[in-house]
């Protein structure tokens, strides 16, 4: 009987469709069920949405905000389904988070698009969780997302297949910002770390140097996000240029434009994965049991 109650008392995960890899990941590792979210699309644009979810249970939402101007209404709207379904709380994981770069007004007349979307989100739910959030000037989510929020490192997940990589391979930033992101992978897979200089030059053209690197060695560039593909594409041919035998490419959110792939194999590197975070044929780590921990410690 105290089993059968634990099972009741567990949080409902659900996902639209694009999200459903993901969730169904994680509901395994919260060992709790998983109800897909149906959707409908009307001739003018509007998105109907219908949840199956039972009252005074909690809610997880899963949803990835690539492409995040046609998903956001769309998860706006499970929110206030699963309310009126009676969740008891209505937690949002999004694997992946958009809208975090915009920190400032850069240039008069432009918004501070990071407030903007993060106050969105928190008047929705009652806490967000996230996967690396590309923060840059704000030092915690909480500080964005009102109410209880929180950007997980995916750094023990990186550093477990980089361990199984086998020894000998260096870790590498692509500027001086990443350090101690990729100090702390490094000293989880217990390999050598460095990071490069990078100067922007435009949105696609970007100078990365690195210090003088033992000649035959291997390396893997690892950031957080890959959108043009251009810094770590600059980062691999820098590498080669200090005569590494070996590159390979490791990305958090494969965000990839179109030709950003082919623009980081031409630069010279061998393979290049990334975290589940956003769905690719590149994923080749998994997130999802870090969401897990997190939802577990935190109820």
């Amino acid at each position: 009987m105290n089993k059968f109650r634990a099972r009741v008392t567990l949080p409902i995960v659900h996902a639209i469709a694009d999200s459903a890899r993901f969730a169904r990941r994680l509901a395994r590792s919260l060992e709790a069920p998983f109800a897909p979210v149906r959707t409908h699309p009307f001739p003018d644009g509007e998105t109907l949405v219908r949840v199956s979810h039972r009252a005074g249970v909690e809610a997880i939402l899963v949803q990835s905000f690539d492409g995040p101007d046609r998903k956001l209404m769309p998860a706006l709207l499970v929110a206030d389904a699963l309310r009126r379904a009676g969740a008891r709380r209505v937690t949002l994981v999004a694997p992946y988070l958009a809208y975090m770069r915009q920190d400032s007004v850069f240039r008069s007349g432009e918004p501070i698009s990071q407030r903007v979307f993060g106050e969105c989100l928190g008047r929705a739910f009652d806490r967000v969780l996230t996967v690396e959030a590309h923060l840059h000037r704000t030092r915690r989510l909480g500080d964005v997302v009102p109410g209880r929020a929180r950007s997980l490192s995916a750094a023990p997940a990186i550093a477990r297949w980089l361990a199984r990589r086998g020894g000998g391979a260096i870790a590498a930033g692509p500027d001086e910002e990443s350090e101690p992101w990729i100090r702390a992978v490094a000293r989880a897979a217990g390999v050598r770390w460095v990071v490069g200089v990078k100067r922007r030059l435009g949105d696609r053209r970007v100078r990365v140097r690195f210090p003088e690197l033992p000649r035959g060695a291997r390396a893997v560039v690892i950031d957080d996000i890959a959108s043009s593909g251009a810094t770590i594409a600059a980062a691999v041919r820098a590498l080669r240029e200090r005569g590494v035998r070996t590159v390979d490419a490791a990305v958090v959110h494969a965000i990839f434009a179109p030709g950003a792939l082919d623009l980081i194999r031409r630069a010279g590197a061998r393979t290049v994965v990334s975290c589940d975070t956003v769905e690719h044929p590149t994923n080749m780590i998994q997130c999802a049991p870090l969401v897990s921990a997190a939802l577990g410690s935190a109820r």
